[in-house]
């Protein structure tokens, strides 16, 4: 016999055709929608199915509702996601509801992007690469900035606490008896320049993306560095 777990996502119920639309920009088929006697909605996308059921007064700002879907291709799908919005929207949408986040390499051996949709339901996309799993807990590094990184990402993307990715950053940028590497340095301010501008501090997130624009990086470095300085681009476009 085989199992199969289909995540059931709350949605603020006049909000149903708009959520059903943001799947349908990301590739998603509709397999059923109603909006009557209540809302749901069934959208599926190869062997990934999500179920959406309307509540009156659901708060998308306040939800935390998640799943979670391991893939074999996270770029191809982070691509297509990005392409899909974009003709859906007009813009790829980086900020508010909806939204989709940027590709990272994680510190516990997954590559991964979050998208979330306009009632806030956050769909975490991941592929596991080599030396981890998504079984392996999500320890911290020791290392001051690699863990400053992998702590900063975590309230920013997964806490969206951005006070609390803001206090991590700024503590590790002013050190004085260490000092990052390079692309350590890009990459924290390049997620301090997108909080920045996730908060609408336009003026203050263009400081920092011109920080990072102005760090010097070898073509080895460069290398490393390619997730970051293709949100830095995205940013700054």
């Amino acid at each position: 016999m085989t199992e199969k777990t289909i995540p059931l996502l709350p949605c603020r119920t006049e909000l149903i055709q708009s959520v059903v639309d943001f799947y349908t920009a990301l590739g998603f088929e509709t397999t059923h929608l109603q909006k009557s006697p209540y809302a749901y909605a069934v959208v599926e996308r190869g062997a990934v199915e999500l179920q959406l059921y309307g509540m009156k007064d659901y708060d998308p700002a306040s939800s935390h509702s998640s799943c979670y879907v391991l893939t074999e291709d996270v770029d191809g799908l982070h691509a297509a996601f990005r392409s899909g919005l974009k003709a859906a929207y007009g813009r790829i949408p980086t900020r508010g509801l909806p939204r989709i986040g940027p590709l990272k390499d994680m510190s516990y051996g997954v590559r991964q992007f979050l998208t979330t949709d306009p009632t806030g339901n956050t769909i975490r996309v991941g592929q596991v690469i080599s030396g981890g799993g998504e079984e392996e807990p999500a320890t911290a590094p020791k290392e001051t900035f690699a863990r400053a990184l992998h702590m900063a990402d975590l309230f920013a993307d997964s806490k969206q606490d951005y006070p609390g990715a803001i206090k991590i950053i700024d503590r590790v940028l002013k050190l004085e008896d260490e000092q990052p590497t390079p692309v350590q340095r890009v990459r924290l301010l390049v997620l301090r320049g997108d909080i920045a501008q996730r908060l609408g501090d336009e003026e203050g997130a263009r400081g920092w993306l011109e920080e990072a624009a102005s760090v010097q990086l070898s073509v080895e470095e460069r290398e490393t560095a390619h997730d970051a300085l293709a949100r830095l681009s995205d940013l700054r476009g």
